[in-house]
């Protein structure tokens, strides 16, 4: 294949331009009469191409984080303003995982299911896939905090209110102990919540960028939290195939070693 291109659209295929960085291109180069021929001998998709996650807008706005039946670190309720950000439609899966992670021999506890969430990754692994996901897509993906985590589990600015990310009724929105057969599923299979976003409830616990705290709501600030500046351990929020009805709740907060593999934690992308 020969592509006759200006100049200028010759340096940005050189440049490398991020509007084509999902193609690796081999080439080589002829002036002509002034004009740049290029000659493609081997085109072949990057995983840039297959890593493409996608994502769910969340529109900014305010509500109430926290609840009161639930426990004690959940109180105060407060009022929380998020800016606008976008959330991961599917919690991340083995084969995403698995395309940048290709020195990580660590075994899922579920292998052979490349639709299934990944599980078996700490917090700090999930840093390494991210920055490295960021190496090859070019963009700026990262964890959710904790409250843009419960803003969109909850359904932002379209909530119905539901007690779990969704609906009222968790078996409609998520695998848990009775119905998962001990084991993680294929992600998006059950009912989405208000906002198009799968499995906020439910499959495996996500993990967040912030420091768990119990006491945090009660000094939380109001305008985009991003969680305590120090602690043990890291929040997860969600619920799993694990569990019956911890973690379950929209609202409910858990807490898990960064350095441990959980085989029922894993996570979504957020920016």
């Amino acid at each position: 294949m020969v592509i006759i291109a200006p100049d200028e659209l010759l340096q940005t295929l050189v440049r490398g331009n991020s509007e084509i960085n999902s193609f690796q291109m081999k080439y080589f180069l002829l002036k002509i009469s002034g004009i740049s021929l290029i000659f493609f001998f081997s085109i072949n998709y990057t995983v840039a191409q297959e890593l493409n996650h996608e994502m769910v807008f969340v529109q900014g706005g305010k509500f109430k984080m926290g609840s009161l039946f639930g426990g004690s670190d959940e109180q105060p309720v407060h009022e929380v303003i998020l800016s606008d950000f976008y959330i991961g439609k599917y919690e991340v899966t083995q084969k995403q995982w698995e395309l940048v992670m290709e020195q990580d021999t660590n075994k899922r506890y579920f292998m052979g299911c490349d639709s299934c969430p990944v599980e078996r990754v700490s917090w700090y692994n999930v840093q390494e896939y991210i920055e490295k996901l960021n190496e090859k897509t070019k963009m700026n993906y990262r964890l959710p905090t904790e409250a843009e985590w419960e803003y969109a589990a909850r359904g932002g600015a379209l909530s119905k209110g539901y007690k779990y990310s969704g609906s009222n009724a968790e078996v409609s929105v998520a695998w848990k102990v009775g119905n998962s057969n001990m084991m993680t599923h294929q992600t998006g299979l059950k009912k989405p919540n208000e906002l198009g976003i799968y499995d906020m409830t439910g499959n495996v616990f996500e993990w967040c960028s912030d420091w768990y705290d119990a006491n945090w709501f009660k000094i939380s600030p109001k305008n985009n939290p991003t969680g305590p500046s120090e602690g043990i351990f890291r929040v997860i929020r969600g619920g799993s195939w694990f569990y019956d009805q911890a973690g379950l709740r929209s609202a409910d907060r858990e807490s898990a070693n960064p350095t441990y593999r959980y085989g029922y934690v894993g996570f979504r992308v957020c920016r």
